[in-house]
């Protein structure tokens, strides 16, 4: 809704941050840093679980592979090798993201987790890329693929086992602390298991006497690693243009300034995605008869209801002046030009 009286002069006009702080004690501003730390503290104990998780499948992938004549076995491995490297990813970004605002970096450091999973959504579709290749190359030339040793299958579907179970544990963890890196991190692990799963088919197939198996799972396996990749890709660079906020969580904003005391109306409301919160922009209307501090009060407390109850970062306002509702009733018109304590109606001796 627009601002009905256009001539008015404006009561105030900026962000309320800083008194917004006086309000909540130890936000600073911004969220709370006890949040912040638990989310860091939670994606470093899953990067960690994983890295070793990976560190050990992909030497026994590439060793025993190599031993056992198992191509499939030996590139699942190296695929392991690429989740240490996203692991990496997350413990740098992890790092960053936790750093306080400052004056290169006012809004903070959240957008390193976007950054990061920008880098996670490349390189699946890097690895992804890589395995049609070959996949497609071992269905030309059914030939060159070997008849490989039993026990790769045992360390196939051990692998299996443990990338899906790494899967689960990283993915609850990612949404109990609301991180859409850790979530695209847990599903990158999902990808591991699903292509854990189809080189196992193929070591069977390869086993039983159809090595073309191998390649066409392969090639499967491939189209939808990179398939995810590009969705975790096109997603952070979107976030990184400054994505808008999802519809029904922009309408929630705008309900709980609304229902804020002394707010007349909301519009001109516009947000972008700041790592997985939200910075948003709004104009509140107050009654255009209150004094500037009383307007401020006003923003001040809007501000502070949406930093409490949505996954805002942070709230500028713009308080723009209008008439008050007319009154209807008796009562209601004597409440109207009843003088308020601060004397800002004009004085009726004049």
């Amino acid at each position: 809704m627009r601002s009905r009286d256009s001539h008015a002069p404006h009561a105030s006009h900026g962000s309320h941050r800083s008194v917004a702080a006086q309000h909540n004690p130890g936000s600073n501003g911004h969220r709370d840093p006890q949040a912040t730390l638990e989310r860091a503290e939670v994606a470093r104990r899953t990067t960690m679980v994983s890295v070793w998780v990976n560190v050990v499948l992909s030497l026994l992938q590439i060793v025993i592979g190599y031993m056992a004549r198992s191509q499939a076995l030996i590139a699942d491995g190296i695929h392991s090798l690429s989740d240490l490297m996203s692991d990496f990813a997350v413990l740098l970004a992890n790092h960053h993201s936790k750093k306080a605002p400052d004056t290169d970096h006012p809004y903070g450091h959240q957008r390193f987790e976007t950054a990061a999973s920008l880098f996670l959504g490349g390189l699946l579709l890097g690895v992804g890329g890589a395995m049609v290749w070959v996949a497609v190359e071992r269905v030309i030339d059914p030939s060159s693929i070997p008849t490989v040793s039993p026990i790769a299958l045992v360390i196939a579907i051990l692998t299996l086992v443990s990338k899906e179970s790494l899967f689960r544990y990283m993915l609850k963890a990612g949404k109990r602390v609301k991180s859409s890196m850790m979530v695209a991190n847990a599903w990158h692990a999902r990808s591991d298991a699903a292509s854990s799963l189809v080189v196992a088919f193929g070591i069977i197939g390869n086993l039983m006497g159809y090595p073309i198996l191998d390649p066409i799972a392969a090639l499967l396996v491939g189209l939808m690693i990179g398939r995810m990749g590009w969705r975790f890709g096109s997603d952070s660079f979107q976030d990184l243009m400054d994505r808008a906020a999802n519809e029904t969580e922009v309408e929630e904003i705008i309900r709980t300034l609304n229902e804020t005391p002394g707010v007349l109306g909301v519009h001109d409301v516009r947000t972008r995605k700041m790592g997985d919160l939200v910075l948003v922009d709004a104009h509140i209307e107050v009654d255009r008869t209150l004094t500037v501090e009383q307007g401020h009060e006003i923003g001040v407390s809007a501000r502070a209801a949406v930093l409490l109850r949505h996954r805002v970062l942070d709230l500028l306002t713009h308080i723009d002046p209008v008439d008050p509702p007319k009154a209807t009733h008796p009562a209601q018109a004597e409440s109207v030009v009843e003088p308020s304590d601060s004397g800002s109606l004009p004085d009726s001796t004049h």
